[in-house]
């Protein structure tokens, strides 16, 4: 039985994307909690996750000039914050809500990082017999 290495890391490819992704956008959110007018965004990282679960994305080039697509299924659609409080100065950044969000991404993409590596031990493991 052939092993198909794209296929068995492929959802933890998509999970540490999207992990990487809501990182950058709650990073850029906390360095403009001062900017007036600036509206927090966030990703849904629970609906993505399953949504990269379930989503088989095969992208076909019709030119040689195309370029594979190889993050896009790695990526989350981008959505606006609703504030339980915006500031006087249109600011919807929560700096605690924000943190904990941070804590909470960082602690699934450490996990998932974790899974992946038991993943190639054991696939040592089967190979080398050690």
């Amino acid at each position: 039985m052939a092993l198909n290495i794209d296929k068995l890391f492929a959802g933890h490819a998509r999970a540490l994307g999207i992990a990487n992704q809501r990182l950058q956008l709650l990073a850029a959110n906390v360095a403009n909690a001062d900017t007036p007018n600036f509206k927090a965004r966030d990703i849904d990282f629970k609906g993505a996750m399953q949504e990269a679960g379930q989503q088989k994305v095969q992208l076909k080039a019709t030119h040689p000039k195309h370029l594979a697509s190889v993050g896009s299924a790695n990526r989350a659609e981008v959505q606006y914050r609703v504030p339980d409080q915006p500031s006087l100065d249109g600011n919807t950044v929560d700096t605690q809500r924000e943190s904990s969000a941070i804590a909470e991404t960082a602690v699934r993409y450490q996990t998932t990082l974790t899974f992946l590596n038991h993943r190639i031990q054991s696939l040592r493991l089967a190979i080398t017999g050690r």
